[in-house]
Formats: structure tokens, sequence, C-alpha cells
């Protein structure tokens, strides 16, 4: 005779069904915008500002199908390429035009990209070669940025050349809609059975482990397990790719009532008047990522990487990042 299935997991599975039918029938009815208001509501956010090319050409950018919101600058003239871990995309603009001043020669021929930082090093890998849509196209790195262990260990593998060069420091935060619907107060909230979450995905994100470090502190492993195990099993927590860009999407358009990312980005959601909320979590069971970049094996412009990573940690730029929350780095 077959091993029948016991009756207490019958009934886990029924419960993990109705769920994740239940988390469904809420994207569906989740409210969707009005075309006006989808120019504001889906990505890019910034209207053409964090685009480097100085001649845009035909515009053509539909808010939520063809807007290529982390490939910045004209590819096919770039004098600088800079692959930045996406944490920060948008001090970019800002940063690249102060950058820009003190280097008239490079302004307009600066490309970067804002894709998360293990997707980038795929990217390095491949050449520089990369396909979004039907899109593919190729520009080499000049300079890399991501965590400041995630480069000291691309460096010793061949991938980036040393110094690994560390500027700032960034914490944790949990991001909600505007009022609050989930009356989230706490990381363990984020537990609650009924409370749908939209969480970066450990495979693609780095900060994945800085987080579920934190819901550890918070609640213990049981904690942490059960956001990412077994809510993402019953459908009440979705996993991003990108989660800078789609945390605060996902929960304007209602699908999620709760997410955890980098205060900064939570900052600018506010700074840009998106209906958008930040819960802190107490130092105790927050963690702080260090920030650091490197120069890319065989950099076709080695010079210019080098004058980006020397700008990066100087007082105009660390200026710059303390709009959105960043603390200088400290030795």
């Amino acid at each position: 005779m077959k091993n029948q299935p016991h009756p207490t997991n019958k009934l886990a599975q029924r419960r993990r069904a109705g769920l994740t039918a239940l988390a469904a029938l809420a994207l569906l009815a989740a409210p969707r915008p009005t075309p006006a208001a989808a120019a504001t509501l889906y990505p890019p956010w910034q209207n053409g500002a964090n685009d480097d090319a100085t001649k845009r050409g035909f515009e053509f950018t539909v808010p939520e199908v063809d807007n290529l919101a982390d490939f910045h600058g004209d590819p096919m003239t770039a004098k600088l390429s800079l692959y930045v871990g996406g944490n920060y995309f948008f001090a970019m603009a800002p940063l690249v035009a102060a950058f820009e001043t003190a280097h008239p020669d490079l302004k307009g021929r600066i490309y970067y990209e804002t894709i998360p930082p293990g997707m980038l090093v795929k990217q390095i890998e491949a050449g520089g070669t990369i396909t979004s849509g039907n899109m593919t196209w190729t520009v080499p790195a000049d300079a890399y940025f991501a965590g400041f262990k995630k480069i000291q260990a691309l460096i010793k593998d061949g991938h980036l050349v040393g110094p690994a060069v560390p500027y700032a420091t960034n914490q944790l935060a949990i991001m909600v809609p505007k009022g609050n619907p989930g009356h989230i107060t706490s990381l363990a909230d984020l537990g609650r059975p009924d409370t749908r979450l939209v969480m970066p995905n450990p495979e693609f994100e780095g900060i994945a482990r800085q987080i579920k470090a934190a819901l550890e502190k918070a609640g213990g492993k049981a904690l942490a397990e059960r956001v990412y195990g077994a809510k993402v099993a019953d459908g009440t927590t979705l996993l991003t790719h990108i989660h800078h860009r789609e945390t605060p999407l996902w929960l304007m358009e209602g699908k999620a009532v709760a997410g955890v990312t980098w205060q900064s980005e939570a900052m600018f959601q506010e700074q840009a008047g998106h209906p958008i909320a930040t819960i802190a979590i107490p130092p105790a069971q927050n963690v702080t990522a260090i920030y650091a970049g490197a120069l890319v094996k065989g950099a076709p412009h080695s010079d210019a990487a080098r004058a980006w990573l020397e700008f990066i940690r100087s007082p105009e730029a660390l200026a710059i990042f303390a709009r959105y929350g960043f603390k200088p780095y400290k030795e």
C-alpha cells in the first residue's frame, strides 16, 4: 500500500492553497492607476533627470511597458561606464552632474547601470553584454560598486583591480504605503500570517542576507524562516528581482502592505512625493551596509574610472549621499 499523506499535511496544503488564492484575489482587486497617474506611479520616476545623454533624440518611454529604468546614458559614445549596485539609483543623477562639472570633457559621455550587484557581475562575466526585452547591447564596465565585502571578494578572484574604495554606509527600514494600512510597527509584525509582504529575492539581491540577519535579531530564526519560507510558500511574501523598483511600486499598487529596503530608498520615495512611509528599525535589530567600489579588470577607460573612484568619497559626493540618509564611511 502506498503511503498516504498525513491528515495534518493535507490540512496544511489546503491552508496554503487557500492563502495563495486569497493573495491572488487581492492582487486582482488592487486598484489600477489611471493613464494620467501611470506616468508618476511607474518607473522611471525622475522624468529624464537620471539620463546622462545630452541629445535624447526621439523620446519613446511608455510607463510600465517600455522604460528601461536602470540603464542611463548613451552606450555608443560613453567614455566612462559605471556598474552601480542599484541601492542608490536616485543619487546617481546629482552625482553625475557634480562629477561632470569637474570633468566637462565627460559631460554626456557617462553610461551607468543600476541593476542588482549580482546581476552586474554576470554582465561583467559576459563581457559587458546584456539583454533587456528584445534589445541587446555591449558596454564593458570601467568601475563596479557594491557592498565592501563583495568588492573585496571580486578583487581576490580577479574580476576587479584593487584597492577597494569604501565611501558610504546605510541601514535598513520598513517601507509601507502611506497611512500604514497593515498597521506595521516592527519587524516582528512581518511574520503575521495575514500580512502581505514584498521582499528582496535572496537569489538576486544581497540585501536579503542583511534582512534575514535583522529578522533573526528581532524574532530569532523562526521569524526569518517564516518571512522567507512559509510566507513565500503560501503567497503572502512576494519576492522581487529589483527591490528598489518593485517594492515601492507594488506597495503603491496595493499588492502588499510592507517590505524591507534600505532607509535611503524609503527616504527617496517620500521626497519624490509618492504615497510611501517609513517605519524605523531599532539600532539593536538593524544592520549596517558599507558601500565600496573598484576598477574593473581590463577597464577600457581606467583613468576616468579612477577619477570617479576618487570623486565618490569626496565631501561633495558625500553631501549628495547625505540627502538620502547615507553616512560617510569611517575606518
